[in-house]
């Protein structure tokens, strides 16, 4: 799988697990909800500090935004 695609379906998983919307979510993380929404479905090559940003946001280690299988 795309390592983009992957870490878009983890955000959205993790988001979800959470509660959140990509509204909270983006505000938690600093970022425009519209980019929160093109990194879910793919479409956003995400720098490191973007990742960063959007784990601390999650309350998540960084590196269960790019595991294939992420434990829920």
């Amino acid at each position: 799988m795309d390592v983009v695609q992957l870490l878009g379906e983890n955000v959205r998983l993790h988001r979800k697990l959470r509660g959140m919307t990509q509204e909270e979510l983006a505000l938690e993380a600093g970022m425009e909800r519209s980019y929160v929404s093109d990194l879910e479905r793919g479409q956003r090559n995400p720098s490191v500090r973007a990742l960063g940003r959007l784990a601390e946001a999650l309350k998540i280690p960084p590196n269960l935004l790019l595991l294939e299988d992420p434990p829920a």
